[in-house]
């Protein structure tokens, strides 16, 4: 059982806490996939520290181009800086092979390429892990501190409704999104992830959601 920091506090408090935090880091580096927690954090970032928080996108084939446009077409709607850096897990035979330890590569291959864009930034990479997360079998949390990323929404406290109130207070598209992992997690541990699969995969849920 995971212990939430502030249990006593709400929303708009622990809102304040992470504008404040943020102010602390000075500058940061965001990793956005589009997703409501990443989303929220990008844009209290952006209104904390503006052109010093700086949004980047993983791009790589396990990522589908919708939730690409959608992620881009978000963050255009608050002005902040983003980049997107392609992470090309399938170079990676570890993760190819698809075993349980398969979000740990994928992160890692992530966070490498966010720790060269710290570095030139003068920056913290920080990411939107929230409480429940910390409760959940995530191999790439071995990652996120491997790399030294800093989780300010779970540092703060921050559970999935505390998160979905601040992006409806923000207005953001991703408010009601639901969760959407990434094309790899479709295929089950120990089939092979290739990237005619990912493609497969990406077409069908297009056409479920087109539906």
């Amino acid at each position: 059982m995971t212990t939430r920091p502030f249990p006593e506090l709400a929303w708009p408090e622990r809102l304040e806490l992470l504008r404040a935090l943020l102010r602390g880091l000075g500058r940061v580096v965001v990793a956005y996939s589009g997703g409501v927690d990443s989303s929220v954090l990008l844009r209290v970032a952006h209104e904390a520290l503006g052109p010093a928080a700086l949004g980047v996108i993983g791009r790589s084939d396990t990522y589908a181009e919708r939730e690409l446009e959608q992620a881009r077409e978000q963050a255009a709607t608050f002005g902040v800086r983003l980049e997107t850096v392609t992470t090309g897990e399938l170079a990676d035979p570890d993760f190819r092979a698809n075993s349980p330890e398969r979000c740990y590569h994928c992160r890692s291959a992530l966070f490498a390429r966010l720790d060269e864009l710290a570095a030139r930034e003068d920056a913290v990479v920080v990411d939107g892990t929230v409480v429940e997360d910390l409760a959940e079998f995530r191999p790439g949390r071995r990652a996120a501190a491997e790399h030294h990323v800093r989780s300010p929404l779970a540092e703060l406290g921050f559970r999935k409704e505390d998160v979905r109130a601040v992006a409806a207070h923000y207005g953001l598209a991703s408010a009601a999104k639901p969760p959407s992992p990434c094309l790899a997690s479709r295929i089950p541990y120990g089939t092979p992830i290739t990237a005619v699969d990912l493609a497969r995969v990406g077409r069908a849920e297009g056409l479920l959601l087109e539906l």
